[in-house]
């Protein structure tokens, strides 16, 4: 198990994951496809020509989900309950097919569960940047993480 137990985290640790991705035409066209999302911002490489960007946009929802799977394995694998919930979702600076993607997470807050005495909740900071060390993407994410097994 390679996640952490409630109690192993504390407010303003931060986690600089070591996986690094580089963002494929692929992945934007697989979540585009998957999602049902048809915008051409992301599928139609001649409709961007005439834009502000000239190119196409990485779908935003490869973005987050990638910025918190990245994350998974150093914070919550095998650890997590569940999802609670994304907070102050944004996207600063506009991602592109073969932008090199790092990630790093920062516990904002902790708070033992009023309902279930084996869990807490963890709040995450989730930060994504470029390969220029620009800020791509940021989020908050709370996540119900068991506590350590009483022996």
């Amino acid at each position: 198990m390679a996640g952490l137990w409630f109690e192993e985290f504390s407010v303003g640790q931060t986690f600089d994951h070591p996986l690094r991705r580089t963002v494929t035409e692929t992945d934007n066209l697989l979540v585009s496809a998957l999602t049902h999302n048809p915008a051409p911002l992301h599928l139609d490489a001649e409709y961007m020509k005439d834009t502000e960007y000239g190119r196409i946009l990485v779908n935003s929802c490869f973005t987050l989900g990638l910025m918190v799977g990245i994350s998974v394995n150093d914070t919550t694998q095998g650890t997590a309950v569940a999802n609670l919930g994304w907070d102050e979702v944004r996207f600063p600076v506009p991602i592109f097919v073969g932008d090199t993607l790092r990630i790093e997470t920062e516990v904002l807050e902790l708070r033992e569960s009023k309902s279930r005495p084996t869990q807490g909740i963890v709040t995450f900071a989730h930060r994504a940047y470029n390969q220029a060390g620009e800020l791509v993407a940021h989020c908050k994410r709370a996540s119900l993480q068991k506590k350590r097994p009483q022996e």
